[in-house]
């Protein structure tokens, strides 16, 4: 079942290692088959370099295991609920790449310092709130999906503009129309984090960059004008 979806998400997930985002088990990819409604993720606690194309789970929207001998990721349930929530995002991203998590555990969103940042994200990277104790006792996974809901919903961010999240004091989620572009929306925030931080420390009452310029290079990439890289020429 899925056969190619289960190759697609298993090369994904090798490329947290190849793209230097994730130690030992510290991440997942998952990507979702809209016709079927099925989810194929990473299993839960295999080392990178054992997981075979077999190994990948499929799921259902509820969660329940269509398919796979492993039990699927621990932020299955995270997973699940970006999907319910955001119709257009066809692949999650979890890491805890080191510089995109210091933000998170700082608590705070990563500010709009510079052209890299505005190239891939439509304005600052949001930091979800903390989740609450009876949060954290209860269902855990699925109450980390709700937060980061909860956040674009109450500050409407479009997650194909800005295809990334903090949730304070755990990680990042990245967004993508499948699990490969996920996985590159969440390195380019590693690297805008790795930037950021930097640069406060460089000038720590550094101001935002110009609204203007985050307009002209989100927008010379993305939308109907969008000019940067090559289209067919008939």
């Amino acid at each position: 079942m899925l056969e190619l979806l289960k190759q697609k998400v298993l090369k994904a997930n090798l490329d947290l290692i190849e793209n230097d985002l994730v130690l030992f088990t510290w991440g997942n990819v998952s990507e979702i088959d809209r016709e079927t409604g099925y989810i194929v993720i990473k299993p839960s606690g295999v080392a990178y370099a054992d997981m075979k194309r077999d190994d990948m789970v499929v799921i259902d929207m509820d969660g329940n295991v269509v398919e796979g001998k492993y039990r699927p990721s621990s932020d299955t349930p995270t997973h699940i609920e970006l999907y319910k929530a955001f119709p257009n995002v066809g692949g999650v991203t979890h890491t805890h790449s080191a510089y995109a998590t210091a933000w998170a555990q700082a608590g705070r969103d990563i500010p709009f310092y510079g052209t890299t940042h505005a190239d891939y994200f439509y304005g600052d990277i949001p930091c979800a709130r903390s989740l609450v104790k009876a949060e954290i006792e209860g269902e855990y996974e699925k109450n980390t999906g709700l937060v980061i809901v909860e956040r674009f919903t109450r500050d409407k961010i479009d997650p194909m503009e800005v295809p990334g999240v903090l949730v304070k004091s755990h990680g990042v989620f990245a967004f993508g129309k499948d699990g490969a572009e996920s996985v590159y929306h969440a390195t380019v925030l590693e690297e805008v984090a790795k930037m950021a931080a930097i640069t406060e420390s460089i000038n720590p009452r550094v101001a935002r960059a110009d609204k203007f310029m985050l307009e002209k290079h989100y927008k010379r990439k993305h939308g109907k004008n969008a000019y940067y890289g090559q289209k067919p020429l008939s």
